[in-house]
């Protein structure tokens, strides 16, 4: 594993968002969804494809608490401009599961 120095971890902007939509994605190479975040009035509202179809229905990310990085460049998913890079884990079977906090927490709030 390669190390970093903590300088680089702090330019990595992961923070906390609220999913305000989840619909389906057909356009992706993979199963997704195109999910809009709102980080709070300092960032704001964001767009981002997920592929997270396996673990979660649309209506059951609406209102979830994410954690997402929010200072990458956008990059072009298919017709999507992705905003942000919503984080999480391959389970055993490859599939992602959403990395979130388990309190509420604002919206906005950086990881640590």
């Amino acid at each position: 594993m390669q190390q970093i120095h903590w300088d680089d971890f702090t330019k990595v902007e992961l923070r906390v968002g609220r999913v305000l939509s989840a619909e389906p994605f057909p356009e992706a190479r993979k199963p997704a969804y195109i999910l809009r975040v709102d980080f709070g009035p300092g960032i704001g509202m964001r767009k981002s494809s997920a592929q997270v179809t396996a673990h979660y229905r649309p209506e059951e990310l609406v209102g979830r608490l994410v954690v997402a990085v929010v200072n990458f460049p956008d990059k072009q998913i298919g017709p999507l401009m992705s905003e942000c890079l919503v984080t999480g884990f391959h389970d055993v079977d490859g599939n992602v599961a959403l990395c979130v906090p388990d309190r509420d927490v604002p919206l906005g709030t950086k990881l640590l």
